[in-house]
């Protein structure tokens, strides 16, 4: 599935995965070993920070009741009002997604190295496919994902369920990937299939028939 592009050019890959699959984790992991990181939260909030148009908008389409007493964005206020209607998410995206992207791709662009990690974790939403070489997808069971996302956010288990409905399917995530990551093991597990990706990732890099390359499914 890996797209051709210039071989020259740093090898763009698209990680995602649904909700509390690990993504940051395994973007850390890269990024110890040397990987450029572009994540499109990271990117997000910069578009959305105090004096930025994009919060404006925001607070225009959404009310003041989603900003904080500071004026910052209150992602909390916002996630658990648009994960309760499907309308006003489709809204959010529609405003943020286009603005997100275009941002990315001028950072993927611009960088350097052997490959640049690109966290997109509404790739298969977004239709951001095109904007990499190869997709890796973090993937685990959905009961897990639940599991983590409770015991990271201390989300009940009403709205984590509609947060992990309203994403892609795992079966459609995994459709889309070509490579797979399975994160159900020990942080050290993790840690290692992501330095045996990143060995992959560099020499992929360099060979000029990477289009051909077949995917890897760890573990």
């Amino acid at each position: 599935m890996c797209r051709g592009k210039n071989v020259a050019a740093p090898l763009r890959i698209g990680l995602t995965g649904g909700i509390a699959s690990g993504k940051s984790t395994v973007a850390d992991y890269f990024a110890e070993l040397g990987a450029v990181i572009i994540d499109a939260d990271i990117v997000a909030r910069d578009l959305v920070a105090p004096g930025q148009p994009l919060l404006a908008t925001l607070a225009n389409e959404f009310g003041d009741a989603i900003l904080t007493d500071s004026g910052e964005l209150d992602r909390a206020a916002l996630r658990e009002r648009v994960f309760k209607s499907g309308a006003e998410r489709k809204r959010l995206e529609a405003l943020l997604h286009p603005a997100i992207l275009e941002n990315m791709a001028l950072a993927a662009r611009a960088a350097s190295g052997d490959y640049v990690i690109m966290v997109i974790p509404l790739l298969a939403e977004t239709g951001a496919k095109d904007l990499v070489d190869r997709v890796l997808v973090v993937d685990c069971e959905p009961s897990l994902q639940l599991a983590r996302l409770q015991r990271r956010d201390g989300t009940d288990d009403v709205l984590g369920r509609q947060m992990l409905a309203a994403q892609a399917s795992r079966e459609q995530r995994l459709e889309l990937a070509d490579d797979v990551l399975v994160n159900d093991r020990s942080p050290e597990d993790l840690a290692r299939m992501v330095e045996k990706l990143d060995g992959f990732y560099r020499e992929l890099a360099k060979a000029s028939d990477r289009e051909t390359r077949p995917g890897l499914r760890l573990p």
